[in-house]
């Protein structure tokens, strides 16, 4: 697959092929506060819109050691860098839940420097839009449940000491009944390849997407684009990947 640049809109160079890249304005999507830092989290830390390499060249590196590699870069972002990108961030991914009507949204509770979703999550509760978080299903082993998640959630630690949903088969929802599925991941590259942590629990969650129903959105920092990433039959490219600077996706969702 081949990909069109765009700045703000406006098209660098036209394919016609299958990825396009969005770079945000981050001025029009930020606090005044984040709009003063924006510019220089981008020049220092991540990606300038103006550049079109990914920061770590993965070529030749197995999937484990761009894995280690891609984790430890997210959790040396400093706290309050990762506060104003996960801000940024989450405005864009509410524009992208507003462009689909979604109604019912899963998405996940930030562990290990993943971008924080908390804001996001209570924008969506005011919007009376569904949040659905993941956990480990009790009989299926590598499968995910979704259950519906408030306030008053009770929340418990699995056996990876993340929190989820206590089951409660009142408040679960199946795949094809989500509107949109927002993945972690650890890293990816401009053709929509994710790479989890390992356990394929979105690569099965992912299979059961049909026609573009739920519409699946990886959601990560800018550190964790890779130039390349070894991919494997069971892995299922993203429509869409958003981070605090660009919107990458298929040509038929632009």
């Amino acid at each position: 697959m081949s990909m069109t640049r765009f700045m703000t809109g406006s098209p660098q160079y036209q394919s016609a092929n299958q990825t396009y890249i969005t770079h945000f304005s981050s001025a029009s999507s930020a606090s005044d506060e984040a709009t003063a830092n924006t510019d220089k989290l981008y020049r220092h830390s991540f990606n300038s819109p103006h550049d079109a390499e990914p920061l770590f060249d993965s070529r030749n590196m197995s999937r484990d050691s761009i894995r280690r590699h891609i984790r430890q870069e997210r959790n040396a972002i400093p706290q309050a860098d990762q506060n104003q990108l996960a801000l940024i961030a989450s405005r864009h991914l509410l524009s992208e839940i507003q462009r689909i009507s979604a109604k019912r949204v899963a998405l996940y509770l930030g562990f290990d420097g993943e971008l924080a979703t908390s804001k996001l999550i209570e924008a969506l509760w005011k919007l009376d839009v569904e949040v659905y978080l993941p956990r480990l299903h009790p009989f299926a082993k590598g499968h995910l449940l979704f259950m519906r998640y408030s306030a008053d959630t009770e929340m418990v630690k699995n056996r990876y000491d993340i929190a989820e949903p206590k089951l409660d088969i009142r408040h679960m929802v199946t795949v094809e009944n989500l509107d949109m599925i927002v993945t972690p991941l650890v890293a990816f590259d401009d053709q929509g390849n994710r790479m989890g942590m390992g356990g394929g629990f979105y690569d099965r969650t992912l299979a059961q997407v049909k026609e573009g129903k739920p519409l699946a959105v990886g959601y990560a920092h800018d550190c964790q684009q890779v130039s390349f990433l070894p991919v494997e039959y069971w892995d299922i490219p993203l429509p869409v990947i958003i981070t605090p600077t660009r919107r990458i996706a298929s040509a038929s969702l632009t």
